[in-house]
């Protein structure tokens, strides 16, 4: 039955931005610089959901920014002007497509790659280990001499079906818990954070509510809709502690999967808050041909904040450059220690 919501809720977005272009996209406008800003400015400020937790003046960014954009200038000069106002969304779901470039949010980009949480290095040679396994996109092995089941998954674009997760967990049934790296997991398919969760034991909880942009103005939604923890199906769930790792590199498909794990019992979401881009994006044409993108949606999480910007960890442990130097990953070892306290405890 998600799926069967995922799929039509993909449809419903993709009929709402043609129908949305075919509505206000003038049958005349001239692919001039001037009417192609207007235009980009004039969607982003009817139908973009975020405006509330960008804390972005948009109607200072266009009057700031217009007298700069003229008809006959170069291609690349005005490319360059609406980076400068789409950037200041600081959006990972905002892009625009020209001709020879394409422009992504820099805060995003400046996050992922500064305030990196994760060391590839290490991971592999100490926690994956050559004797390592793969089963679809997630890769794995026995750690804390192999009381602990590691899994990194590195993308929500790699397979992660219900089945895969449940033949990895099935081959080390005696771990106390499972350490589920997501870190610099940059999203990906919806669907691969469903197929993950069915395996986490449910009770039909809230995991957030949302709503899509309804009308012009920037508070114009509809009614919050509620979604609830999948099934478990005819799948056994997996009661044991379950530890996230997060970090600034988490976006998109990573920061939902964050939010939603967050509402189930044996689940502790550690290490950095993610990068966010918890929106659902749609886009459309530019008179001139370009194409734009941006988030038509807001999540708010079941404590009534929207976590647009990231979603923080229950534990906050950051990277030591100590243990790096010692081939240690301090988080890895953090969330190892978290899980046999926890069995312990019981």
């Amino acid at each position: 039955m998600r799926s069967i919501k995922i799929s039509l809720l993909a449809v419903l977005l993709s009929l709402y931005a043609g129908s949305c272009e075919k509505l206000l996209m003038p049958s005349d406008a001239e692919a001039s610089a001037t009417a192609t800003f207007d235009y980009l400015w004039q969607q982003v400020d009817e139908r973009y959901s975020l405006f509330d937790v960008k804390a972005v003046d948009w109607q200072q960014m266009y009057d700031s920014l217009r007298p700069q954009v003229y008809d006959g200038m170069s291609g690349d000069s005005l490319f360059a002007v609406m980076r400068k106002l789409l950037n200041s969304l600081d959006d990972g779901h905002v892009n625009l497509w020209g001709n020879n470039d394409v422009a992504s949010s820099e805060a995003i980009f400046l996050s992922r790659y500064t305030i990196k949480n994760f060391d590839a290095n290490t991971i592999a040679v100490t926690y994956l280990r050559p004797d390592h396994h793969t089963t679809g996109g997630m890769v794995y092995n026995s750690i804390d001499s192999g009381r602990v089941l590691y899994i990194r998954y590195a993308s929500f674009s790699n397979s992660a079906q219900t089945s895969q997760l449940e033949t990895i967990l099935r081959r080390y049934p005696d771990v106390k818990g499972v350490v589920f790296d997501i870190r610099q997991n940059g999203g990906g398919e919806i669907q691969n954070e469903w197929n993950l969760m069915a395996l986490l034991p449910s009770q039909g909880q809230l995991l957030y509510h949302t709503q899509m942009k309804a009308g012009a103005a920037h508070d114009e939604f509809t009614v919050p809709t509620p979604v609830h923890a999948p099934s478990n199906g005819n799948h056994t769930p997996f009661n044991k502690p379950f530890v996230l790792l997060t970090d600034r590199g988490c976006y998109s498909a990573a920061s939902s999967f964050a939010l939603c794990l967050k509402s189930y019992s044996n689940v502790t979401v550690m290490g950095d808050t993610t990068a966010g881009g918890l929106a659902i994006p749609a886009g459309g044409a530019l008179p001139n041909g370009w194409y734009y993108r941006f988030g038509v949606s807001r999540t708010i999480a079941p404590d009534g904040v929207n976590y647009e910007n990231g979603v923080p960890p229950d534990q906050v442990v950051m990277l030591d450059p100590n243990a790096t130097a010692l081939h240690r990953d301090n988080i890895i070892d953090s969330a190892c220690h978290y899980i046999n306290q926890t069995e312990t405890d019981k």
